[in-house]
């Protein structure tokens, strides 16, 4: 399985990047939009873990090209503020799965990664 992170604070990404390569899963940080595009352009994650927030571009830019170029992939928003806590975030990006703290533990972040990774995995031996 392969996990795209866009996290502008590149300790708080470097967290969670560790935490989910634990999984066995491969994992590319990038602080921004451009270079989420770059990245989106020649590989297709299962997974997109991107706060909401961006210091360098838009999160619902990276959502949208990642709905037209991999449909298939999944978006994990992650957010210090409280601006789509009633769920709206879903009706406006068709590849949100879910919506989290940003303050989140990084093991459960990692949990709902491979939750909504688990289509992506070939299935296990009995």
């Amino acid at each position: 399985m392969r996990v795209l992170i866009v996290e502008s604070n590149l300790d708080l990404g470097t967290i969670w990047k560790r935490h989910i390569e634990r999984q066995g899963v491969s994992v590319t940080l990038v602080r921004g939009q451009e270079q989420a595009v770059e990245v989106l352009q020649d590989h297709a994650p299962q997974v997109i873990i991107m706060n909401l927030v961006l210091a360098q571009g838009s999160a619902f830019a990276v959502a949208d090209y990642a709905a037209y170029r991999h449909p298939e992939t999944k978006v994990i928003f992650v957010t210090s503020n409280s601006f789509f806590s009633d769920g709206s975030i879903f009706k406006h990006i068709p590849n949100a799965c879910a919506f989290m703290p940003a303050n989140a533990q990084p093991d459960d972040i990692a949990a709902v990664v491979d939750f909504y990774g688990a289509e992506a995995r070939p299935p296990r031996p009995n």
